[in-house]
């Protein structure tokens, strides 16, 4: 008999996006993940957005080609070695024209560059810079990246790595909103701003929710109700996030559980019938099932790990 053909990974439409920023102009030194990643947010939201780059270029032109060419479509890249006069004037020549300076070094690299704050707002009195760091204040000079502040802010599990980059998307997302709290900033004061945004307080706000008890094992969002858990099924894994009474109630009834077992979410024994149930389908039949009984669910591939 055949295998059951594996479900189509369901693309999301991209959401409409304002251009808030469609008169702006961003001059973005930074490189890697976060910087660019904030820079392609101000893209996106109509902001006329050029990037410095080190004779070497970005780091991530190199080892990630695919995702460099994401973060910078509509990005005019220019080469520029900050360290020669050549590369110091064509970098001022960019400042005098830009509103807002997006950059991600370390303040004692910044110094070197001749690019603090002071000398900037003096040259140019309408700029504004967004400086990502990993963290406030002295400890922007130590080093990090984003697997230590996920793990400074108790975001880390057992010895895997996290599923993705969260201190550093959520730090992009920080940023790029700092760059319109600048542009607020400047259209009502008619002058620039300096705003500092840290990674490792990106993860702290993420980290938010673990803090507060919701994700604790025992709390509904971790793993307490019986309806909000990650289940194996016949052919696969389930998401299973019938957390709201309604939810639980259509999904109760699809397993055959009785009105008395929906108050009893919580219980261990609700916990293995309702494993006990998915564990007998495949991925197409509760996706089926899904639509059918208004269920909150996504069907996954048996795990590699």
């Amino acid at each position: 008999m055949p295998a059951a053909a594996t479900p189509p990974v369901r693309t999301p439409p991209r959401p409409k996006t304002l251009k808030p920023l469609r008169s702006v102009r961003v001059l973005s030194l930074a490189l890697n993940l976060p910087g660019p990643a904030a820079l392609m947010r101000c893209q996106q939201m109509g902001a006329t957005c050029i990037k410095l780059e080190p004779p070497a270029g970005d780091p991530m032109r190199h080892y990630s080609p695919p995702a460099y060419a994401d973060l910078h479509e509509g990005v005019k890249v220019i080469t520029a070695d900050l360290k020669s006069d050549k590369g110091q004037q064509a970098l001022h020549r960019q400042l005098a024209r830009a509103d807002i300076l997006l950059t991600s070094f370390r303040p004692s690299a910044l110094i070197k560059l001749g690019l603090t704050w002071k000398a900037l707002h003096k040259q140019y009195a309408k700029l504004s810079q967004v400086a990502i760091v990993g963290s406030l204040g002295a400890a922007a000079e130590e080093p990090g990246h984003d697997l230590t502040y996920l793990a400074a802010n108790d975001l880390i599990t057992g010895l895997d790595l996290p599923a993705t980059l969260y201190a550093d998307m959520g730090g992009s997302l920080m940023a790029s909103e700092a760059v319109l709290q600048a542009v607020l900033h400047q259209r009502s004061h008619e002058k620039g701003v300096y705003l500092e945004v840290a990674l490792s307080s990106a993860a702290g706000f993420i980290a938010l929710p673990r803090q507060w008890g919701l994700t604790t094992a025992s709390a509904a969002v971790g793993g307490g109700h019986a309806g909000y858990r990650i289940y194996a099924c016949k052919d696969g894994r389930v998401a299973l996030a019938a957390l709201e009474p309604h939810f639980a109630a259509s999904l109760c009834k699809a397993a055959g559980l009785t009105a008395s077992d929906m108050k009893s979410m919580w219980k261990p024994e609700t916990h293995q019938a309702i494993a006990d149930w998915l564990a007998g389908k495949t991925r197409r039949q509760l996706d089926a099932l899904a639509l059918a009984h208004d269920i909150p669910l996504h069907t996954l591939a048996p795990d590699k790990g």
